[in-house]
């Protein structure tokens, strides 16, 4: 659920939160991403609550949580997971919110770039990885990095691919590498029937023994 973002500029402003959460779950969303971040994305903590307050979905959420007490926040507000990216933090930060998202029972999806990233998540054995497509220094995608990355977390550790997935065959495709979930965002939060564009994109099944380990 995302209104705006720095690539993409204004995606949908007027968003409302609560029909969003229902189309999404009735397209057949497993769990939704909420953005949170206000200044680059157009987002709140007020998303969150009317979220959790619309669906029992799980709900990520979606910001840059650099401090152990925005995962204490995250749990209070009703957050299933929160985001945290391995680069905008130093390692022992990341250890630390990894340790904080276990004390308070919130999962913590540990979003990587490349090898060496993801390398360090699993040495602090992250138990959801998401790998971003896109470039956070120059915001360019790379729809071939996730197909990359994913076929090199372990069996046992979610894996999720991120931004630059739009079509059904996107979907496909990175299911057949072993991808247990995608987070798409902007193709949603800006599509005329979200319903029916969540739906487009839950037909597939993950394929089990394409990650080994």
């Amino acid at each position: 659920m995302k209104r705006s973002s720095p690539s993409k500029g204004a995606i949908n402003p007027t968003l409302d939160v609560t029909e969003q959460v229902r189309a999404y779950e009735a397209g057949g969303a497993s769990a939704i991403s909420i953005l949170t971040e206000p200044k680059r994305f157009g987002g709140s903590n007020e998303d969150l609550l009317k979220a959790r307050a619309a669906t029992a979905l799980p709900l990520l959420k979606k910001d840059f949580h650099v401090d152990v007490a925005q995962i204490f926040e995250a749990k209070a507000l009703g957050a299933s997971a929160a985001l945290v990216i391995v680069r905008a933090v130093e390692p022992r930060l990341l250890l630390d919110l990894l340790n904080a998202g276990r004390d308070v029972g919130l999962d913590i999806v540990v979003e990587v770039r490349d090898e060496a990233e993801l390398e360090l998540a699993l040495i602090y054995q992250a138990g959801i990885i998401g790998v971003n497509n896109r470039n956070l220094e120059t915001l360019e995608i790379d729809t071939g990095n996730a197909a990359r990355v994913i076929p090199s977390i372990p069996a046992g550790v979610g894996a999720i691919a991120e931004s630059g997935l739009k079509t059904a065959d996107d979907v496909r495709r990175i299911a057949d590498l072993g991808a247990d979930a995608v987070l798409v965002g902007s193709e949603l939060s800006g599509a005329a029937d979200p319903k029916s564009a969540v739906m487009a994109l839950t037909k597939f099944k993950r394929v089990r023994g394409a990650r080994k380990g």
